[in-house]
C-alpha cells in the first residue's frame, strides 16, 4: 500500500488527526512516510496548514500541499473566488507518483468528502485516487448519522471501482450513547468495509510524543498498529 488515500464524511470530523495516527504508526514501523493535503483551504500564506498538523503530531515525515486558499469553502469554489489556479485531479496523482518512489507510505489527505469538487471541470478527490489505483480510507463520525453518510461514501467508492480500504471513526467519545455503541457494529456492515480503527475525542490535543505512543494502539494491524476490532465491538456493543 504505498499510497492510501484519506477522505471523510464530511467535514470536522478528524480526517486530519487520522492522517497523523496513521502516520505516526507507520513511522513506528520504520516505515518512511509522506503526507500530501490535496488542497488547503480556509488557511493564509505563512499560516499552518492540516499538513503541518499532521507533521506535529506524528513526526518526522514529508509534507506538500498542491495549493491553499484563503477562504474555509469546497476547494473549486474557493479558487474560483480568490482568482486562483485550481487543483486538478491529475496534479494530485502526479505529485503522490512521485511521492511514492522516494517513501514507504504516501498518505494523500482531501478536503472534506469525496466528491468535493476541486475544479470547474467536477474533478475530485475519488477521481485522484482512481488516476493512482490507490485504497481510499474512509474517516466517519461516531454517532447518529453516521450510518447514511458513510454507506453513500461506501457506495460511490464501489460504483468507481475504487478500494475502500476500511473505515475508522475519527472522534470516539468518552462516554458514547447507545447509537454510537450500535454503531460499532453497523458501520462495517453498511461499509462493506473493515472497521479499522477508532481515535479518542481530544487525541489531536495530546502532547506529540504521547500521540505518537498511542496511535497504534487506535488502530487495526492493517494500518501498522494493535486495536482490536472485534474487542473493542464487544466491549462496545450493547
Amino acid at each position: 500500500m504505498p499510497v492510501l488515500v484519506i477522505t471523510g464524511t464530511g467535514t470536522e470530523i478528524g480526517k486530519t488527526v487520522t492522517t497523523a495516527a496513521v502516520a505516526a504508526a507507520a513511522l513506528a514501523a520504520g516505515r518512511s512516510v509522506a503526507v500530501l493535503k490535496a488542497a488547503q483551504t480556509g488557511v493564509g500564506p505563512g499560516e499552518r496548514g492540516d499538513a503541518d498538523e499532521v507533521a506535529r503530531l506524528a513526526g518526522p515525515v514529508t509534507t506538500g500541499e498542491l495549493a491553499r486558499f484563503p477562504e474555509p469553502l469546497a476547494p473549486g469554489t474557493a479558487a474560483r473566488r480568490a482568482g486562483m489556479a485550481p487543483v486538478h485531479p491529475h496534479e494530485v496523482a502526479e505529485r503522490a507518483a512521485k511521492l511514492a518512489t522516494e517513501h514507504d507510505l504516501v498518505l494523500v489527505e482531501g478536503a472534506g468528502g469525496l466528491l468535493v469538487r476541486f475544479d470547474a471541470a467536477g474533478g475530485t478527490l475519488a477521481d485522484a485516487a482512481k488516476l493512482l489505483g490507490a485504497p481510499v480510507l474512509v474517516v466517519a463520525q461516531a454517532g447518529l448519522g453516521t450510518l447514511n453518510v458513510t454507506e453513500l461514501t461506501a457506495r460511490e467508492l464501489r460504483r468507481r471501482e475504487l478500494e475502500l480500504a476500511g473505515v475508522v471513526i475519527g472522534s470516539w467519545p468518552a462516554t458514547p450513547d447507545l447509537a454510537t455503541r450500535c454503531n460499532v457494529a453497523d458501520l462495517p456492515e453498511v461499509a462493506a468495509a473493515p472497521l479499522l480503527g477508532a481515535l479518542p475525542a481530544g487525541a489531536g490535543t495530546l502532547p506529540p510524543a504521547e500521540f505518537r505512543t498511542a496511535a497504534p494502539t487506535w488502530l487495526s494491524p492493517r494500518l501498522d498498529g494493535t486495536w482490536d476490532a472485534e474487542a473493542f465491538r464487544v466491549r462496545q456493543t450493547p
